[in-house]
């Protein structure tokens, strides 16, 4: 039998990566709009189905770090999945580096903790070691004939609590988008008058686009800027523009970390932005021949609601 005092350092040790898989799932709850982009960009699930894929990968974490810290079935069951879903992360944060570089914020502990794929990377890397050290030497706790009643409590309570915390509403984007706001008419020139960098086009003033103000230090811009680039990538006949507040060096980072290089863009300053933008950011209109016909929270914008109305006449 192995010393006491070996046995408490595995405990501690295996708690610690158990606390880090539950903080690494509960960053990602808010916003969890980032994270579920995710599965949108790898073509998983679509729209729909990516906010329950997001929160069963949650659930996941929330599973794994229960385990840990419990010490339950550590041998038997649970430094294997453990292991395999942190070489399942590596694989995704591999293929990121190969298709976009080390770049922007790998998501891994939302956006409280900004990492990037490589050292991601190297962060799995190590707690893989720990773990096969772990592995090697730690038998965990031995709850006898409660153990699988635990593991099933332990199940049922991780995979609920992302539903619970931060549930999926389904019914929001086609009632949002059909409700009708205050219609009225933005004032294109002085965007064109006095916009800097890139100079916006005058066919702005005529036909269907979004319009999207963000700041460049705004979060909740930077997610917007991920769903709008994400709804670009699949229909690029949506005509979506970004009109951006800050200063010059910001943007690099803006559009290292939202990855919308493929909308086009400009900066607009001072109280010509917050005339048309107000002080609630992001602001997204849905402009028709100049007319905003809706202003749209971020959380709303669904690509079927708006390929709808861009369809009427």
């Amino acid at each position: 039998m192995k010393p006491f005092f070996f046995k408490i350092v595995f405990f501690i040790a295996c708690s610690i990566i158990g606390f880090v898989f539950i903080y690494s799932g509960y960053t990602k709850l808010y916003p969890i709009e980032p994270f579920e982009y995710t599965f949108v960009d790898l073509g998983i699930g679509g729209w729909k189905i990516a906010p329950f894929i997001a929160r069963f990968m949650i659930g996941l974490e929330f599973f794994i770090g229960l385990l840990l810290i419990f010490g339950l079935y550590i041998k038997r069951f649970t430094l294997k999945l453990t292991i395999g879903s942190l070489v399942i992360f590596s694989i995704y944060l591999l293929f990121i580096i190969i298709k976009t570089g080390n770049n922007g914020n790998c998501g891994c502990f939302g956006t409280v903790i900004v990492m990037s794929p490589l050292q991601a990377l190297i962060k799995n890397g190590i707690l893989i070691v720990f773990s096969l050290v772990i592995y090697k030497y730690y038998d965990g706790i031995d709850y006898h004939k409660y153990g699988k009643k635990l593991l099933l409590a332990t199940f049922i309570t991780a995979f609920a609590m992302p539903h619970i915390l931060n549930y999926v509403d389904l019914d929001y984007s086609s009632s949002y988008l059909s409700k009708k706001e205050d219609q009225f008419k933005l004032e294109l020139d002085s965007v064109y008058n006095n916009a800097k960098i890139h100079t916006p086009p005058k066919s702005l003033s005529k036909g269907k686009h979004i319009m999207a103000f963000m700041s460049l230090t705004c979060s909740h811009c930077r997610t917007a800027a991920k769903k709008l680039k994400l709804i670009k990538e699949q229909n690029p006949s949506i005509s979506i523009y970004f009109i951006l507040n800050g200063d010059y060096e910001k943007i690099q980072p803006f559009f290292e970390d939202t990855k919308a290089r493929n909308i086009d863009y400009c900066i607009l300053n001072g109280s010509s932005f917050i005339y048309l933008a107000g002080y609630k950011l992001p602001t997204i209109y849905l402009v028709n021949n100049s007319i905003a016909e809706n202003s749209i929270d971020y959380a709303h914008l669904d690509q079927v609601e708006i390929e709808k109305w861009l369809a009427k006449p």
